[in-house]
């Protein structure tokens, strides 16, 4: 996967806004929690970090090029060190995991108002119904 491919699929998903923080790196977020983390600049050693839940994570560490993520490994992040360490769609699925994996963190009104926006916004009110008036 290349990094624009990366910039692409996660601005794709809902709600996603991007930050840059650090200086050089890039932050995709919702509702202001990050899911995904990747470098500005070209890096051998860094280009994307992701959110897993604790079994994927201790899975993905025992492959060449993922690491754990500096000082956010005991929350289990994982980092990729290169864009071909995984197949494109193992890395979306990483990716589609680590935003739904932050999202089931929210608070749960915050969970209901992105739902609601999602499926198009505010609800809509039903129709009246027309009344006939009968002429006897």
């Amino acid at each position: 996967m290349t990094p624009e491919g990366l910039r692409t699929f996660c601005l794709s998903l809902p709600h996603v806004e991007e930050d840059i923080k650090w200086e050089d790196h890039l932050c995709f977020m919702i509702a202001k929690k990050m899911f995904a983390v990747t470098n500005l600049a070209a890096s051998k050693t860094h280009f994307v970090a992701v959110k897993c839940t604790p079994q994927k994570a201790a899975e993905l560490l025992e492959i060449d090029g993922i690491i754990p993520t500096p000082y956010m490994e005991r929350n289990h992040w994982v980092t990729l060190q290169r864009g071909d360490v995984l197949r494109d769609g193992e890395i979306k699925e990483l990716v589609q995991t680590s935003y739904a994996v932050v999202v089931s963190k929210l608070p749960k009104r915050t969970q209901a108002a992105l739902l609601s926006e999602t499926k198009g916004g505010l609800k809509k009110k039903p129709a009246k119904k027309k009344h006939r008036s009968s002429s006897r």
